[in-house]
């Protein structure tokens, strides 16, 4: 019986408990022995690996989080942890590795296999869904989802008030999140750092609105944009003239209750990850497209930049109409 076992790394998502479980019991169906590594990289220096069960994952899959912990690590960075890494594995006999990250943990992961050969299947795990080579990351439904839900709850008081609502959305330097949840949510201003927006050309398109009998705006904006949040509120303020508030959403984004699809895919990507290695894909991720998956190379993935594909960037020039 070999031995395998997964790990967390970077920011959780809902959806790596679902792949927990399904990665116990797809282990044990397959004459696999599952291990636990706890706290990411950070646990894997530090020896924190334990034999998985039934037991370990049972009553989980409706979880948020991850159960086994996560973690960013500088230490693991350097050759003097990775080799003390490796060691522990070798205690446990574990020579293939299923991993739950983003795109800085690939290519950690890709150094530490150049380095001790051990085998390894990424999977993408990021609500930003901002990794090359792949159109969907686990835990991105999750998120929308629960930004749906802010924002139909934020345009009640934006409607019963007559106020303007600029609503910040996770997503570093790219916008997905905001792009798709502006377009699902329909609203009016959506600001993502692909493109420079000029505030000024909406202007003379809202106070018509406004002429016209418009009452409330709803704005989505990423974090990863130029201008604070704060300058936005002044601009619907000073320029419109319209009362506005701010509501940044957060780590709530990261959170909460799987969603069916995310706990799908998340049965679909371990399972594929688990097929790969065993069938001789050493040193890959596992990557959803067209209604499809594949296995790509680190340098298709880890070292490429992500960027909005034209379909969803051609809905955002709709959106915008300026």
């Amino acid at each position: 019986m070999k031995n395998i076992a997964i790990l967390c790394s970077g920011g959780d998502v809902s959806g790596m408990n679902p792949a927990l479980k399904h990665f116990v019991e797809y282990a044990l169906k397959n004459r696999l022995k599952p291990y636990f590594i706890y706290d990411g990289f950070e646990g894997l220096i530090d020896n924190k690996i334990k034999e998985a069960s039934y037991c370990d994952v049972a009553g989980i899959i409706n979880k948020g989080g991850t159960k086994i912990g996560s973690s960013r690590s500088e230490r693991f960075m350097h050759a003097t942890y990775r080799k003390q890494a490796k060691e522990n594995l070798q205690k446990h006999a574990i020579d293939m590795l299923v991993l739950l990250g983003g795109d800085g943990s690939f290519r950690g992961m890709e150094i530490f296999y150049k380095e001790h050969g051990i085998k390894f299947c990424g999977i993408p795990a990021t609500i930003d869904n901002d990794i090359a080579g792949t159109s969907y990351c686990l835990g991105v439904d999750t998120a929308l989802n629960i930004i749906r839900t802010a924002i139909d709850a934020i345009r009640d008081t934006a409607s019963s008030f007559g106020r303007a609502f600029v609503i910040e959305t996770m997503g570093r330097e790219c916008g997905y999140l905001a792009l798709v949840s502006a377009l699902t949510s329909g609203a009016e201003l959506c600001l993502i750092p692909e493109i420079t927006s000029d505030l000024a050309a909406y202007e003379k398109r809202f106070k018509t609105e406004i002429a016209n009998g418009r009452k409330y705006f709803l704005a989505i904006i990423s974090e990863g944009i130029k201008e604070d949040t704060q300058e936005i509120a002044q601009w619907f303020e000073e320029k419109i003239g319209i009362e506005t508030r701010v509501s940044i959403l957060g780590y709530i984004q990261r959170g909460g209750n799987p969603t069916v699809y995310d706990r799908l895919m998340a049965y679909k990507f371990v399972s594929h990850a688990m097929n790969g290695l065993l069938q001789g894909m050493d040193d890959s991720v596992i990557c959803y497209n067209d209604g499809g998956f594949s296995y790509k190379s680190i340098e298709d993935v880890a070292l490429k930049k992500y960027t909005l594909d034209t379909e969803l960037l051609s809905y955002f020039k709709e959106l915008s109409n300026v």
